[in-house]
């Protein structure tokens, strides 16, 4: 094919088609293409969902299997993370190793906005796919998206694997000769982004078209295909045609169902689950919010302090510890255990002390306790609050009727004589998994954790946590430590050892001290088994004032490794590891939370851990981290630095009554001992989090 050259890919990509109506999508409104991520087939185009769209995607065809997971992060922001089955190659050529198990490989995807759509101009993205690690389909586009009725028409420029039929000459090489040709295979061991890389070499132009039936469910597409098959991982694949066809039908608003033709001579077919984030919500059988009384109580003398209690937790959700009733106040101290969201807390609470305080009664004052420790003050203004919870007036905002405030308590006489120790207990379920093995793609360790505590005084107590294993294939594991020895610390890379040593086992089993040191500051010293792996002594001290943008905390311990051959037993291995951390709010980029951690590690390697969290309207938090080392990536091994992705999801979420709690499903490629921090027992950020809550 004669080559085109660059200025008619320019002229191409942002020359008006014609003018047309210009439609927003609905959430997840946009197919997702084979691999995952809103495209056609095998092309990747410009278009982005709506902000939290997020779909789980599962793809087959004769020499691939794709599981794939794609969210919109920001308007502006798609990211997919991806497992490839390449069916025609082996895990291993040793059989003891992993059996007739087919090669696994993971990839991660991103693409940005550069301009949305307006009535003459098309949508612009740039994308960078399998980025990170093998780069089994590395690849950079550049891709135009115009929609013209039914017809949606995309038009792309890609590099790498998108660009391997090499019919256009590489723009970028006309700038710079280094451009012109692409280093081969991948950086050490994998896990690093090759930057050198990209926008070089080969490119190919590529297109497509989808079109939107008259039966709303079916979808169709059509695509010109970027890439000649010579090089795929799975070999050599015939390309009868340069042609790939495809039907998208919608199940359901939740469910895609799709089948495609590719090369002239494959048949391939696929599912997606999609929702979104932000809208994401349950049905809620909530107890139905307290009416502001025609007429308050008549003296604060007729007051039934055992049903304004009994009422606070069943109607508002808020567990009273203790009050006392002062003047023309009331204070509560207390706990938060149905409702995350703080301005529907409050407007309960404020409801139910309406229907039992007289007029007296001015300013209710809600004090939230984490582990006996005051954390923050809400001060209700009565009158300001019934008349806004009553709309006595047109504008009345129930949320200008309060304010967070430091707690001030001072030698209050309670009406409930404090006792503050006592044993406690709890249980709670657990589950571990793990992708990509070589003994089976999916593993698993499910159960339960058995907690028990000693509380001595509000400062200090004993705990202990239980892991008890009820479901698990972790048997099936046949090495223990991996082949790689880097001459690295094993601070994490026993870690089949450790969760395979028995069915109940003690995680910790440590003394606790915590305490506010000062008006924002807090600390605590915990001493024990601290974790699975590790006991010793630590510390840490956190600034946190309420509603601040920014909080800094300081923590330093020193530990041993604990043994996987005997529950009470230690290594030799001792070290001091300690992160000064900041936790930043920027306010330019909305509901995130930026995290950076500097310090030494259990390997004793030195540097910073970033971590990167998005949360959504329904609660759901996304996030990603990775610490960066004085490790280099060969002592380091596959995949050169720790980095992991997770999600945190809300109960209520999915339940029928609201809840606080919350579970998080992390996602680690691969671990190893580089930038490894200990766990420790407890965490001054997760204790203080009502001051400046993120996670609600």
């Amino acid at each position: 094919m004669k080559k085109l050259y660059l200025s008619a890919v320019i002229t191409t990509l942002v020359t008006p088609l014609v003018s047309a109506e210009t439609n927003q999508p609905a959430p997840n409104s946009y197919s997702q293409m084979n691999q995952g991520g809103v495209g056609l087939i095998q092309m990747p185009t410009a278009r982005h969902n709506a902000e939290g769209s997020f779909s789980l995607n599962y793809q087959d065809s004769e020499e691939y299997r794709f599981w794939s997971a794609s969210l919109q992060l920001f308007p502006w922001m798609e990211t997919t993370v991806r497992y490839t089955d390449v069916r025609t190659k082996l895990y291993s050529d040793v059989p003891s190793f992993s059996g007739d198990q087919t090669y696994k490989d993971k990839g991660i995807d991103v693409k940005f906005r550069l301009w949305q759509e307006s009535e003459f101009l098309p949508d612009l993205s740039v994308g960078f796919r399998d980025f990170g690690g093998t780069g089994l389909f590395e690849s950079e586009f550049i891709a135009a998206s115009k929609r013209i009725g039914p017809f949606d028409f995309h038009l792309g420029l890609g590099f790498g694997y998108l660009g391997r039929k090499d019919n256009i000459s590489n723009p970028f090489c006309d700038i710079k000769d280094s451009f012109c040709s692409r280093p081969g295979g991948f950086s050490g061991s994998g896990g690093k982004i090759d930057y050198q890389k990209f926008f070089k070499g080969p490119a190919s132009l590529y297109g497509g078209i989808e079109y939107q039936t008259p039966w709303d469910p079916l979808r169709l597409k059509l695509e010109y295909d970027g890439n000649n098959y010579q090089q795929d991982r799975a070999g050599v694949l015939i390309q009868d045609s340069d042609y790939n066809v495809a039907a998208v039908y919608a199940l359901s608003e939740a469910f895609d169902l799709n089948v495609n033709y590719q090369r002239g001579n494959t048949f391939g077919f696929g599912v997606n689950y999609k929702l979104n984030f932000n809208t994401i919500k349950q049905v809620k059988f909530d107890p139905p919010i307290k009416e502001i009384p025609a007429v308050s109580p008549a003296a604060i003398d007729t007051l039934d302090k055992a049903e304004l209690r009994r009422d606070l937790y069943l109607n508002a959700g808020f567990v009273v510890n203790n009050y006392v009733i002062k003047d023309d106040e009331i204070i509560l101290k207390g706990q938060q255990i149905a409702y995350r969201d703080e301005d529907q807390s409050i407007n309960r609470i404020g409801r139910v002390l309406a229907n039992h305080l007289p007029t007296q009664i001015k300013t209710y004052r809600i004090v939230t306790v984490a582990s006996n420790l005051p954390m923050v003050e809400t001060a209700i203004d009565a009158e300001q609050f019934v008349r806004a919870a009553s709309y006595q007036t047109p504008d009345a905002v129930v949320k200008s009727s309060y304010q967070r405030v430091e707690p001030k308590l001072e030698d209050e006489n309670w009406a409930v004589e404090p006792n503050e120790t006592g044993f406690g207990y709890g249980a709670e379920l657990f589950w571990l998994q793990t992708f990509g093995n070589p003994e089976s793609f999916y593993m698993y360790q499910g159960g339960l954790f058995l907690g028990g505590a000693y509380q001595f005084n509000s400062n200090f107590s004993v705990q202990t946590t239980a892991k008890v294993n009820l479901l698990t294939n972790f048997d099936q594991f046949n090495f223990k430590v991996d082949s790689q020895n880097t001459g690295v610390p094993r601070v994490r890379t026993y870690i089949r050892e450790y969760v395979t040593r028995s069915d109940i086992t003690m995680e910790n089993f440590y003394g606790h001290w915590k305490d506010q040191l000062a008006e924002n500051w807090y600390g605590q010293i915990y001493a024990g088994y601290l974790e699975t792996m590790y006991g010793g002594v630590g510390g840490e001290v956190l600034y946190r004032p309420i509603d601040s943008t920014l909080s800094v905390g300081l923590d330093l311990n020193y530990v041993r490794q604990r043994s996987y051959e005997k529950e009470l037993a230690f290594f030799d291995y001792k070290t001091l590891t300690g992160h000064l951390s900041f936790y930043w709010r920027p306010q330019f980029l909305d509901d995130t939370m930026i995290t950076a951690s500097f310090g030494q590690y259990l390997a004793k390697d030195r540097g910073v851990t970033v971590d990167f969290a998005k949360r959504f309207d329904s609660g759901i938090v996304a996030g990603a981290y990775a610490a960066f080392t004085d490790m280099s990536a060969a002592e380091y091994g596959e995949g050169s630095f720790t980095k992991g992705f997770y999600i945190s999801i809300p109960f209520d979420v999915f339940s029928l009554k609201s809840a606080t709690g919350r579970g998080r499903i992390p996602w680690i490629p691969i671990s190893r001992d580089g930038g490894q921090m200990l766990n420790k027992p407890a965490s001054l950020n997760g204790l203080t989090e009502s001051r400046t809550p993120f996670l609600r």
